[in-house]
């Protein structure tokens, strides 16, 4: 199973889990407003993107985990900004059944977002 990462506000979750699907993008944009894919991130590039993404944000996040053997929406890992460094994205909603954890995810002590070490998602 290769397992990819979805940062997640809780009640986005709530809510689609009600409606049968995720749809949201990123933070403040979803596939209903014209986002063509989901961001997602490897274990090792969750930290990077919440403390560029969400660094403003002061309430806990959650973490969905993802087992891409399960996505019906198609995969692809792009590296669309030229640094060097890819990323997964899904192209289409996020079906339920893909996902095969919530973690929650808060702040550390020093005020940043934690790393999420590979051994956790085993």
């Amino acid at each position: 199973m290769a397992t990819i990462f979805h940062i997640a506000f809780p009640d986005q979750w709530e809510a689609a889990v009600e409606a049968g699907c995720y749809r949201w993008s990123t933070r403040d944009k979803s596939l209903d407003d014209g986002a063509t894919f989901i961001h997602a991130s490897r274990p090792e590039q969750v930290a990077t993107v919440a403390n560029f993404a969400y660094d403003d944000v002061d309430v806990p996040l959650c973490l969905l985990m993802i087992d891409t053997a399960k996505l019906e929406s198609a995969l692809c890992d792009e590296d669309l900004d030229g640094t060097g460094m890819s990323f997964p994205h899904i192209y289409g909603p996020l079906n339920l059944d893909a996902v095969v954890d919530v973690r929650p995810y808060h702040r550390g002590p020093d005020g940043l977002w934690p790393e999420v070490s590979p051994e956790a998602v085993s």
